[in-house]
Order: C-alpha cells, then structure tokens, then sequence
C-alpha cells in the first residue's frame, strides 16, 4: 500500500514530468537553433539559418531561413525577439535507401522496418543511390517521417567526361561530367573518366577527386 509519502512523491513527479514535457514542446525565439523544429500555421518548419538582430533603435528580432518540412521549399521568415514557438519533438533514426518508384523507399537496418518518402523531404534525391545510408527525422508525436538527409560527402564514379589535360591541375576552370548514378555535375579540367571524386550534395557540387 502506498504511503501518503508516497503518493505525494509520485504526484509531485507527475507535475514534474509535465513541466518537462511542456517546455520541450513551447519555448521563444530566443531558442532558436539550426535544426529546431516547431509549428507555425499548420506546417512543420526547420530551421536552416537564423540571425538576432538588435537593431540600435526598435525592438529586437531574428531573421530565419526556414525548410517546410512538407513541401520542402525553403522561406525566409522574421520574428519578433520572445515569441512564442511550438516546437516539435524529434528523433533521427538511420535508414538506407532501397529503391524508387511513386516515392522513394528506404528500410530500418535493426528492425528492417520499410517506409516510403516523397521527394520534397529528401534534402538532395538525385544524388541518392542504391544502398546508401540516410538520416531520417521522425515527429515522435505521430512518427511520421519528416525529412531525409544524405551524408554530405559521397563518392561516385565517373562514366563520361571529356579527357583531362595533362599537368592542368586548376579548379577554376570547369567542364560537365557524368556520374555513376546519370547525374551530371561540373568538375575540374583534370579529371577522366574513371576517375572518382567526392561530391558534397548539401551543394550538389563537386569536392574533390578521390586518390586510390
């Protein structure tokens, strides 16, 4: 039998724990971080870029670049210093990419669990390729996918390319390239087919060439 004790430890931890989980899901501008994640009219927004401002006269205020989580454009946004935001609780969870059809497929590696997602939440689906291994966020509310992010750096090889020019190592200088996966990018004058180079896709561009 519980003692009044207790119960009143387990109330007083009840409280405690909704303080906590209402803190997590409202905050301010004030927080406001690369990768936060929070409502605002409807849709689920993250935050790419952010500012505070405090001008010398006039209230402070912080400009945003913010991702729509459900169409995936990208909008810049400004807010007042101290608003209120409601936030998004959040959890990434690894996945690699399977296949395309409608959407692109992708499965859990521990629990081989297989979900769908559109292209609109992939932060760079053309450079996606078969067996890759992706960051996916979830809303642990509804765990419902929210995005998909690649690694930042990945290699391929190069099918066509017209022939590098010996000794010409300068990168400012560029021609069209195609990858393994018919995307094409731009690279340096030096590099043949063959050849494989490391592209960042947070840029779409290429980085550098890989030496084996």
């Amino acid at each position: 039998m519980a003692t009044k004790d207790g119960c009143a430890n387990f109330a007083a931890l009840n409280i405690i724990e909704n303080q906590l989980i209402h803190f997590k899901m409202a905050t301010t501008t004030a927080d406001i971080s690369n990768g936060l994640c929070f409502r605002m009219d409807t849709h689920i927004y993250k935050v790419i870029e952010f500012l505070h401002v405090k001008p010398g006269k006039g209230p402070a205020f912080v400009r945003t670049k913010l991702k729509n989580l459900g169409n995936g454009k990208i909008i810049d946004h400004t807010f007042n210093s101290g608003v209120k935001i409601e936030t998004v609780r959040i959890e990434t969870r690894e996945y690699q990419f399977l296949y395309k059809d409608d959407n692109f497929n992708f499965m859990n590696l521990e629990d081989f669990e297989q979900i769908s997602i559109p292209e609109p939440m992939i932060n760079a689906p053309k450079f996606l390729k078969e067996g890759m291994k992706c960051i996916v966020m979830f809303n642990t509310e509804d765990e419902q996918p929210m995005s998909c992010d690649l690694p930042q750096f990945v290699e391929y090889t190069i099918t066509y390319t017209e022939p590098g020019v010996r000794g010409d190592t300068a990168t400012n200088a560029t021609k069209p390239a195609t990858l393994d996966i018919g995307v094409e990018v731009r690279v340096p004058l030096f590099i043949n087919e063959g050849d494989t180079i490391r592209v960042d896709t947070s840029e779409g561009a290429y980085h550098e060439r890989v030496k084996k």
